[in-house]
């Protein structure tokens, strides 16, 4: 990463030794980055790529129920606390050394240590994990948003065969049946596998069709998508929250989520919650920030652009949470107001039959139920809760808001319940999956990216032939795929979620900095950040990648395995006789494939630090004498435009042939 002087044009130069255990091969391999690297053609488009990767289904689903479980306005001055000591220097710290370096994941930590050339590894591991489930998502989402072009929507009404209503359908919803029965059709646990499900394998096949058509010419390719999918999410969300915001309940949604509880702060799962979607939401660890700012010019302002896509990202997070409160806010008043009608027919009956006393009736109009308000209801309930007969019920709005608002039940039962009940509902409808659609290609694009970057930087044979490494990447990926089109794929998909790459990104994002901080020098890092950029940054990153950080990433690991270890591992199933979701354990093979992904997905840290050391220890002299593989790409090379004929003479060093 330090800069070396310019050569005359038939100049040859010896690699020099670029950190401090690193020796040649490392600059070698900082070198190995082929001659034709792409570029962006605008910084638009790389501010599309960055927020588009960054930006994902998790904005819309897990940022939510994270805010409205955990403190409302506290968990966010909680997580904007986090995302500026931790995540906001992380990030730049990743988009600095792609930047800097040039390549992707493997080359960068390669350069900084030889021996921990694994983290890397570990990350294209991780990202083909991610990469594996999150397309499965994005074929629900294709899914849905077929089934959209109907009138009535398929979820709006349970199915009857003949006058008998479907009975799972009676006993839960008619959003829950769509999706556990007819979209899914799914087992009732991980160990009944079931065949495959042939509508989610088309949409999974459609989906890897689309990734790689987006990405079969690399960024070139996957960018002019991205001006699409990138955007048209934002236009969608402003168009919901104008619609919502205009919506019978969306003020007791929005004010549920924002009210602050200030006690939370206390509690050390809060704590672990917000870091790990700091941790998350911006990427950190999957390689593809690296990929995407490697591809940038040497002094484009990487600092002004990890505040600027944290900053987009954390606002995208507010507006998606504003959406599913307003449209969840609008929903539950819904709900209650009919429990309240119910209840009001109940005690109106039972006054009839002389089994409550008219003083112990609310106030309403005894000849319509329904207009008995929600909030005079609830008072009377708090006055007579001891007197109240027992099948009367509270109809509290909060535990209304609390059912099915995280993940896949927020997108696929909660709010399309509630966009059931909006006039035009298949429009709405179809605007909505088709956001998830563009958020999630956006997001995979960015995956795959980190996948393939580094694999073409490391393997020259791989560089030349990028379109089919694409091709055969995206056919590998839907074959494996496949796995979590069966009915019992749900289950798999909530597994790798859940454990595939939690725990091996932050063991890599660890490394990651103890690697820039302490091995190769903070200094020393701010000093190559000088010489790129033309000034350097300010001295508290220093002490934030050095102590803050590394810490705070320690404490996230040592509490998240901790938790691992102590909390039994469970997965949300469905139960169709009861027609309800209940927990259940893993059972002992599924735990052994749950080690595996974690195994799979930290072993390379150990394997290339070992197969360094021995390296050294068979062939001492070996990074002393090793030259002559690599062309090393200086940093004054602009590569906003295709390099596909580079100019020795305008700032590329050679090495010796």
């Amino acid at each position: 990463m330090e800069k070396q002087p310019l050569p005359a044009d038939d100049d040859k130069v010896e690699a020099v030794e670029p950190a401090a255990d690193g020796g040649t091969e490392a600059m070698q391999q900082a070198a190995s980055e082929p001659p034709a690297r792409a570029g962006w053609n605008s910084k638009v488009e790389y501010f599309l790529a960055q927020v588009g990767f960054s930006v994902g289904l998790g904005n819309v689903w897990r940022f939510p129920y994270l805010c409205h479980q955990n403190g409302g306005g506290a968990f966010l001055l909680l997580y904007v606390l986090l995302m500026l000591v931790m995540g906001i220097p992380l990030f730049f710290l990743e988009l600095a050394a792609g930047q800097d370096i040039r390549q992707g994941s493997i080359g960068v930590w390669k350069y900084i240590s030889p021996r921990l050339a694994g983290i890397g590894y570990s990350s294209c591991v991780v990202c083909f994990f991610v990469a594996l489930y999150y397309n499965v998502i994005l074929s629900w989402s294709l899914f849905y948003l077929g089934s959209s072009f109907q009138y009535p929507l398929p979820w709006n009404h349970c199915p009857k065969q003949g006058n008998i209503t479907e009975k799972e359908c009676e006993d839960s919803s008619a959003t829950s049946y769509f999706w556990y029965r007819k979209a899914l059709n799914i087992t009732d646990s991980i160990d009944e596998v079931g065949s495959f499900n042939p509508y989610i394998v088309g949409c999974l096949f459609a989906a890897w069709t689309i990734v790689c058509l987006g990405m079969f010419k690399g960024i070139k390719s996957s960018v002019k998508v991205m001006y699409f999918s990138s955007i048209f999410p934002y236009v969608v969300l402003v168009c919901f929250l104008i619609r919502g915001l205009m919506l019978d309940g969306a003020s007791e949604g929005i004010a549920h989520m924002f009210y602050p509880k200030l006690e939370i702060w206390g509690d050390i799962q809060v704590w672990r919650q917000a870091a790990t979607q700091v941790f998350f939401a911006l990427g950190l660890g999957f390689g593809s920030i690296i990929a995407y700012s490697s591809y940038n010019p040497k002094n484009n302002n990487c600092h002004r652009d990890a505040f600027t896509v944290s900053f987009i990202n954390f606002m995208t997070s507010v507006l998606a949470t504003l959406v599913v409160f307003a449209v969840l806010g609008f929903r539950a008043k819904r709900e209650v107001k009919i429990c309240v009608e119910n209840n009001a027919r109940k005690l109106l009956q039972q006054y009839n039959e002389g089994l409550v006393s008219q003083g112990h009736m609310p106030t309403f109009n005894y000849s319509d139920p329904g207009s008995l308000s929600v909030d005079s209801y609830r008072n009377w309930f708090q006055k007579h809760v001891k007197t109240i007969p027992g099948n009367v019920t509270e109809c509290d709005l909060e535990k209304e808001m609390q059912k099915g608002v995280e993940g896949t039940g927020l997108a696929f039962i909660a709010f399309t319940e509630a966009i059931t009940q909006l006039p035009g509902g298949p429009f709405w409808s179809a605007l909505f999956f088709l956001m998830l659609l563009n958020l999630g290609l956006s997001t995979m694009f960015g995956t795959m990216e980190g996948i393939l970057a580094p694999l073409r930087d490391r393997f020259k044979f791989l560089a030349k032939n990028k379109t089919k490494l694409t091709v055969v990447s995206c056919v590998i990926g839907f074959m494996i795929g496949l796995l979590f089109t069966q009915r019992c794929g749900n289950y798999f998909v909530t597994m790798f979620d859940d454990y595939s790459a939690t725990l091996p990104l932050i063991i890599v994002v660890v490394f990651e900095t103890f690697s820039v901080s302490w091995l190769y020098g903070a200094d020393r890092f701010l000093d190559d950040i000088e010489a790129m950029l033309g000034w350097r940054p300010y001295v508290i990153y220093k002490y934030l990648w050095k102590y803050v950080c590394l810490l705070a990433m320690l404490g996230l690991l040592v509490a998240t395995t901790v938790r691992m270890f102590m909390k039994t591992p469970t997965y949300m199933s469905w139960n169709h006789e009861t027609a309800s979701e209940i927990h259940l354990p893993y059972p002992s093979w599924a735990l052994a494939v749950l080690a595996l992904l974690i195994i799979f997905a930290m072993l390379p840290v150990p394997v290339g630090f070992i197969h360094s050391v021995v390296q050294d220890w068979r062939w001492p002299t070996h990074r002393d004498t090793e030259t002559g593989h690599y062309s090393i790409v200086n940093g004054d090379e602009t590569p906003m435009t295709d390099m596909s004929e580079p100019d020795q003479r305008n700032g590329f060093l050679v090495t010796e042939s």
